[in-house]
């Protein structure tokens, strides 16, 4: 049986819990969830009661009614005798006009507090092995908004021993990736369907990747506001992003590596790709904390990366690696003896992992770095040969080091700039050792221009929603003094139209926009996993219309 896409509505008044159901129906779900513990006090209501059991008849699409315990994340906090005579109505409806939910949810710890309960609850729904189309099954639950729960598999084993319960659903916050591994692993090995879900950053993996494991449904807002649980994604994400409906126990797992990647635009390109050009893949956030012990962080990318190379039933096939674990991943490599290309080993720093696997599943890994050549592609249409020209890079950290070792590769004379001149002569001096070429170092405030053929921003200073200052790196005056034909370059990419950008257009100089070196290192990584030419175009297109819907607006 396929994965189900299931809809949360919490539910405040019938007309719009109704609209939003058939909102759901049209964006392609499969089922919704009306979330009535709001709306629902008890108290012995017979008219919201009434209301409860005309919503479920009214619906458009097959529900679950869950009115979730304050305890479990939910919202009612009344008398469970009210909420399960609740549920006995519901699962009993027969009136003209009537007809039970598909699914009741309950939470396993309430199901056990009484015999009295569980008496109800089962007169309320079938048994698993007597199950009619017109008739309601138990959903049996439990949630953990806060972390893995220490006695998760006891808990676990006793939901199954629950004859009356259809569906097994475990939900809790998930610390890291290997929760959502253990999670997904969960759907497999239950005698019971089961719905074994993630919360947070860390647990969309399970979410998505459901249907490789076999699991029952997942949940998916209808906008982004209206989720039920943090992490949840909208099913315009989770079916036109992530093609939730063509993911297969067979199709390869990809993924972009870093902290944070909750806003990389690489899941967008790479899942459209795999879609242009027929490629069996899937491409998610793989999330990896780091702190600011770079040790710690090291031996958290270490352990993460390994258990997911050696996960067979995942299918990983290749990573996108961004900050801050470039370097982490050059280190793995040399610990681990994985072949490295020309470019990671020039720059120390790796952003591309490719697995391969034998018939039996082992991974056979291979590290390289396509931010050199991607840069590099980047600046050919505008300025073709920097051989001999005078280049400018603005930074000391893994993007500048790419960026200097493009160019000094191409035979570029390159002076680094960065505000602490330490930090400048230390990447100069690392890049001049790899490539053999001679390498200057400076001040950022001493940049005035003079002499500059390529200039080549590599500091995150313009970037939107960061931490860094919104203006440009270097002030007007030395724009000014660099000739009609000199190039101007930033790697930033959001804004697409950087301050110094802005002010070097308006200076007369040629302009190279970040975008284009993310879509040519991504090209790089696409045709290295696929074995086929990357739709670079489409790449940048919609980029490009992702980037200016946010500063647009909607």
């Amino acid at each position: 049986m396929s994965t189900l896409v299931c809809v949360p509505i919490l539910v405040q008044d019938l007309h719009s819990a109704l609209g939003d159901a058939q909102s759901a129906r049209g964006a392609g779900a499969d089922l919704v969830e009306f979330r009535v513990d709001e709306w629902f006090s008890g108290d012995g209501d017979e008219v919201r009661t009434k209301e409860v059991v005309r919503l479920v008849s009214d619906s458009p699409l097959p529900c679950i009614v869950t009115c979730r315990a304050a305890a479990e994340g939910g919202h009612y906090d009344g008398d469970d005798e009210e909420r399960v005579s609740l549920y006995e109505r519901l699962g009993t409806a027969s009136g003209k006009g009537e007809h039970p939910p598909r699914y009741l949810d309950i939470e396993m710890s309430t199901y056990v507090r009484s015999a009295n309960i569980r008496q109800k609850v089962n007169l309320a729904v079938q048994h698993p092995e007597k199950r009619r189309e017109d008739g309601s099954s138990l959903i049996l639950s439990m949630h953990d908004f806060a972390t893995r729960p220490p006695d998760l598999l006891r808990r676990v084993a006793a939901m199954q021993e629950q004859g009356g319960a259809a569906v097994i659903k475990v939900a809790y916050r998930a610390r890291s990736l290997r929760d959502s591994l253990e999670l997904l692993d969960m759907a497999l090995t239950l005698a019971r369907p089961c719905i074994a879900l993630g919360m947070g950053e860390f647990g969309l993996i399970s979410r998505v990747l459901a249907p490789k494991f076999g699991g029952f449904l997942t949940f998916a807002s209808l906008r982004p506001a209206s989720a039920t649980a943090p992490g949840q994604p909208t099913i315009r994400e989770l079916l036109d992003l992530y093609r939730f409906r063509d993911i297969s126990p067979a199709t390869a797992v990809y993924g972009v590596i870093g902290w944070p990647t909750s806003h990389s635009l690489s899941p967008l390109v790479h899942n459209a790709g795999f879609e242009a050009v027929g490629h069996d893949g899937v491409y998610v956030p793989l999330p990896i904390a780091a702190g600011e012990e770079p040790e710690g962080s090291y031996l958290s990318f270490k352990a993460t990366l390994l258990e997911l190379l050696d996960h067979s039933r995942l299918n990983l096939r290749g990573c996108s690696v961004t900050l801050p674990h470039k370097e982490n991943l050059f280190r793995l490599a040399g610990e681990r003896g994985w072949p490295l290309d020309e470019a990671t080993r020039a720059t120390g720093a790796a952003n591309t992992l490719t697995v391969t696997r034998d018939g039996a599943g082992a991974a056979k890994v291979a590290v390289s770095n396509t931010d050199v050549s991607g840069l590099m592609e980047s600046l050919t249409p505008v300025i073709a040969d920097v051989r001999g020209k005078r280049a400018a890079v603005i930074g000391a950290g893994g993007v500048a080091r790419a960026a200097a070792v493009g160019l000094a590769q191409a035979g570029a004379q390159v002076i680094v700039y960065n505000r602490t001149p330490e930090h400048a002569e230390a990447l100069a001096g690392f890049v001049a050792a790899a490539t053999g070429s001679r390498l200057e170092s400076a001040l950022l405030q001493s940049f005035s221009g003079s002499g500059v053929d390529v200039l080549v921003n590599c500091t995150p200073v313009g970037m939107k929603g960061g931490l860094a200052p919104i203006g440009s790196p270097v002030p007007l005056e030395a724009l000014q003094t660099m000739g009609p034909g000199c190039v101007v370059m930033d790697t930033v990419y959001n804004p697409i139209q950087t301050p110094l950008l802005k002010a070097a257009t308006e200076t007369g100089l040629r302009v190279v926009d970040g975008l284009s070196m993310f879509v040519n290192q991504a090209a790089r990584q696409f045709e290295g996993w696929t074995g086929k030419a990357a739709p670079k175009m489409l790449f940048d297109r919609l980029a490009r219309e992702h980037l200016g819907r946010e500063v647009g607006g909607p």
